[in-house]
């Protein structure tokens, strides 16, 4: 429960981080985007969806079957953010981060399972 707790707060605090990053404009993530050849608009969507799926782990503290639901969320955005990278042939390092975040995004998925039964009745 402990360790499902530490990567529930890294993920939740990490992504959070991210999110206002991407919707307030700063400038490494505008140039990602560039670099990844997609839309501005694009940036601010994804941004919404890591504050929703951060607000998500954040609410699994007290509901711990919504941390399924926001590591699913997560573990599907990571694996889009994995193709984007290989779409424009990125390197290793660049492509590492999205695909470690979806890795551990399944871990606690996995590790909070038993509870999604609970949440859902």
């Amino acid at each position: 429960m402990i360790t499902s707790f530490v990567l529930q707060g890294i993920l939740a605090v990490l992504f959070l981080s991210l999110g206002i990053q991407k919707i307030m404009g700063h400038e490494l993530q505008v140039d990602i985007f560039k670099d990844l050849k997609l839309p501005q608009w694009l940036r601010l969507v994804t941004g919404w969806v890591e504050i929703v799926g951060a607000a998500g782990l954040i609410i699994g503290f007290w509901l711990p079957g919504v941390v399924v639901i926001a590591g699913l969320w997560f573990a599907v955005t990571m694996l889009v953010g994995m193709i984007t990278h290989i779409r424009v042939k990125d390197s290793f390092s660049k492509t590492a981060p999205a695909f470690v975040l979806m890795v551990i995004s399944i871990i606690l998925s996995t590790l909070n399972f038993s509870e999604l039964q609970s949440f859902l009745s």
